[in-house]
């Protein structure tokens, strides 16, 4: 009997790679809840930043895009860039992926993985059963690497909770618990703008804490696409050529020396609002600019964000409650399904594991897909249009080493 490929996760990345494994022939077993990142740990009335033709989950054969699901779900078709997808449409785009190219889900949790010799790899499910893969692809998401800097951590060593004084972006689907309520959210990336501006549309009195440079405002939104710059060349996220290079050349992206790679990782594509979301967020939301945020307190159930202002003064400020939209992380070390055999094993670079040609880590048949790619092929990784380049490539190595 041909041992099966794994297939760790069920957002885009994975409901991906495991449609190209299947249309060659590669026996596949895909474990996780379908898009649960996007069903539960997204704000409810979000809109993709992305645009359409940056939405589309990659399969390896026509009739699978955005547009089809449109198509079969008798709704009107999102085609231009002016076209806003919201998180709902998208999360039901990725179920319909599933059911149709990835009907076999198993909707049970991997426990463990590790290294089984020449044979493989041993998995262990929360269902009881164990049993060994020729090839495990990862492809996690978002999942478990919500980052929150060491500021706040320390003021709430239970961990951060949408129910306690502090949170993280990532644990909030229903806002309309602080109408009434002050909130402060920190961050100015498309996340702490969305949920701010969210916050404040369900009742709650919100400001945005944002790190800045002297005279300026850390709080920025994105040209509209009738006034991106003519004469470079398109992409997803605007018309440049360096993220030309960055969306198509992620292969060699690769070959940039490590600190380049991690520099341009986390600043290509950074804190940038969506040009649609200008208009709901200014007038709305008041934005607070300061220097750095030094400290987070909770006294009594109340937190309190410490700041140091451009003019070198601290001061406190003070809310029902504490956003930090401060981001993800990669850190295999928040991946405890990894034995300690693979992870003492992997080759990584500042946390995050390095990999080779088709997504391939260190240990040959263990691969990493998705954001968890994002410090070896790019930016990219992070956005659903990196299933693109990502998929077919990782399911072409794969086929070649353990076909």
């Amino acid at each position: 009997m041909i041992q099966p490929v794994a297939v760790i996760g069920a957002g885009p990345y994975g409901l991906s790679t495991a449609a190209h494994l299947r249309a060659r022939g590669i026996p596949v077993r895909v474990f996780g809840e379908p898009m649960v990142s996007w069903r539960s740990h997204m704000p409810e009335g979000m809109i993709l930043k992305s645009v359409p033709s940056a939405s589309n989950i990659d399969a390896p054969q026509r009739g699978h895009d955005l547009v089809d699901y449109c198509d079969a779900a008798g709704i009107d078709r999102l085609v231009t860039d002016e076209d806003l997808i919201t998180a709902e449409t998208f999360v039901a785009y990725g179920d319909w992926f599933q059911q149709k190219l990835v009907p076999d889900l198993e909707r049970v949790r991997v426990v463990s993985v590790d290294r089984r010799g020449p044979a493989g790899f041993e998995l262990k499910l929360d269902s009881g059963e164990q049993f060994t893969a020729r090839a495990v692809v990862v492809a996690t998401g978002l999942s478990g690497l919500e980052h929150l800097p060491r500021e706040f951590s320390m003021a709430v060593p239970e961990g951060p909770s949408p129910t306690g004084p502090l949170s993280h972006s990532a644990q909030h689907h229903d806002l309309s618990r602080f109408s009434g309520k002050e909130l402060i959210v920190v961050g100015a990336g498309q996340s702490a703008l969305e949920t701010a501006a969210l916050a404040a549309e369900a009742g709650a009195s919100v400001k945005v804490v944002a790190r800045s440079a002297a005279g300026q405002s850390r709080v920025r939104f994105g040209a509209p696409p009738w006034d991106q710059p003519k004469f470079r060349p398109a992409t997803p996220f605007g018309n440049a050529w360096s993220l030309y290079a960055l969306t198509y050349y992620p292969h060699q992206y690769r070959q940039l020396p490590p600190a380049a790679r991690h520099y341009l990782v986390k600043r290509v594509l950074g804190p940038l609002g969506a040009w649609w979301l200008k208009e709901r967020f200014e007038g709305k939301v008041a934005v607070r600019d300061v220097a750095s945020v030094q400290q987070v307190t909770v006294t009594d159930g109340t937190p309190a964000v410490q700041v140091r202002t451009h003019g070198g003064r601290r001061e406190e400020l003070t809310a029902d409650h504490v956003i930090a939209a401060t981001g993800y992380r990669v850190d295999l070390a928040a991946m405890p399904f990894l034995g300690d055999g693979l992870r003492t094993r992997l080759a990584v670079s500042r946390g995050t594991p390095r990999l080779g040609p088709g997504y391939v880590s260190s240990i040959p048949g263990l691969y990493f897909t998705g954001m968890l790619g994002g410090s070896s092929y790019g930016p990219v990784m992070r956005f659903v249009c990196g299933t693109e380049f990502a998929s077919p490539r990782l399911a072409r190595h794969l086929a070649a080493a353990h076909g």
